[in-house]
């Protein structure tokens, strides 16, 4: 039913697809207000309680010695949550699902390069955060670690959640020691997650466009070459059309702004534009559209202690490639314009 503009949901939803919407709405709330939560459940129980301040206190102090935890390995995942009722519900809700093209060694560290971003890199969470789309069936003998930024592990009551869905720093020294360390048992090898783009590519993200910001992003690749590791290329399909947001174009004040606030931040503040509970046409909720991950074939990168800009280069050029050849050879199974869409690169 529609009124005044507004499409409403009908009244004999099944009880099935309510709890997967309300399990959306609540990974929308934890991930994007995780952050201001952990610091207010921090100051409540201080402020307002009487002997949880002190076990508060306590928690603080072990917060500042397991400071570095997340760019030492992180933690091991812990599985019951990774594979919760909630999770499920979660992945049911789009849906999401996970396709690989080829075998990888399990023996091996591998870097996965993901694209697009999208808002909120809901397929990569789904895919390699949690057990429900069965990672470990496709790949057997690798541990997934996703790579989140650095800043929510300084967050109170959050950075327990992230660690404990296997996530780990963002920075340089937390992706060479997981890419040249071994992985936890009963894993031979690791697939450590990267999602290149960051939160400036979440600016670019629009429904029915794939616009990638891996043209100036060069970091990963000499990461992967001092450490002798193959770059997967990763693409989700249909990430950048569960929400869509307010565009401003690059140059403008809008977006000068945002990337402004991005920088000092790390977080770039968008106005999504989703759906809500008992309606489809605006809210936080993201639409219910499929997101298919598709892990493509891993290049292979020699080990070079110190590379050079050339070397940087050439095997950055050979990725993009692959990228390109991955989005292609799949568009026409996951998008729906596939003649008129193209994977933009050179922003």
């Amino acid at each position: 039913m529609e009124l005044f503009g507004v499409k409403f949901a009908p009244l004999n939803v099944p009880l099935e697809r309510r709890l997967q919407t309300l399990s959306a709405a609540a990974w929308f709330i934890v991930l994007a207000f995780g952050d201001v939560l952990g610091w207010l459940l921090t100051i409540f129980l201080f402020l307002y309680t009487g002997t949880f301040r002190y076990l508060v206190l306590l928690y603080l102090v072990w917060v500042y010695y397991d400071r570095d935890t997340s760019n030492c390995g992180g933690r091991r995942a812990v599985r019951w949550l990774q594979s919760c009722g909630w999770m499920r519900y979660f992945c049911a809700y789009f849906p999401l699902k996970l396709v690989k093209t080829t075998d990888l060694d399990p023996t091996r560290n591998y870097l996965f390069c993901s694209f697009p971003h999208g808002i909120l890199s809901t397929g990569v969470f789904g895919a390699f955060a949690t057990t429900c789309l069965g990672f470990e069936d496709k790949f057997p003998g690798l541990e997934p670690r996703v790579i989140v930024l650095e800043q929510h592990f300084k967050i109170p009551f959050f950075r327990e959640y992230v660690l404990s869905m296997g996530g780990c720093s963002s920075s340089a020294r937390s992706i060479n020691n997981l890419l040249s360390s071994k992985a936890n048992n009963p894993y031979e090898g690791r697939a450590v997650v990267l999602i290149v783009g960051g939160a400036s590519e979440s600016l670019e993200s629009k429904p029915g466009k794939y616009r990638v910001l891996v043209k100036r992003r060069k970091g990963f690749v000499k990461i992967a070459l001092k450490n002798g590791t193959p770059l997967v290329p990763v693409l989700s399909f249909g990430e950048t059309d569960i929400y869509d947001q307010y565009y401003a174009p690059v140059g403008s004040y809008v977006r000068k702004v945002q990337d402004y606030i991005r920088r000092i931040v790390g977080l770039a503040p968008i106005i999504i534009l989703g759906r809500g509970f008992f309606q489809y046409t605006f809210g936080l909720i993201a639409q219910r559209r499929p997101v298919t991950v598709v892990v493509g074939k891993p290049v292979e990168v020699p080990k070079i202690a110190e590379p050079t800009e050339e070397q940087i280069d050439e095997v950055h050029e050979k990725f993009t490639k692959s990228l390109i050849e991955l989005f292609e050879s799949n568009k026409h199974k996951y998008v729906k314009d596939a003649e008129s869409t193209i994977l933009e690169t050179d922003l």
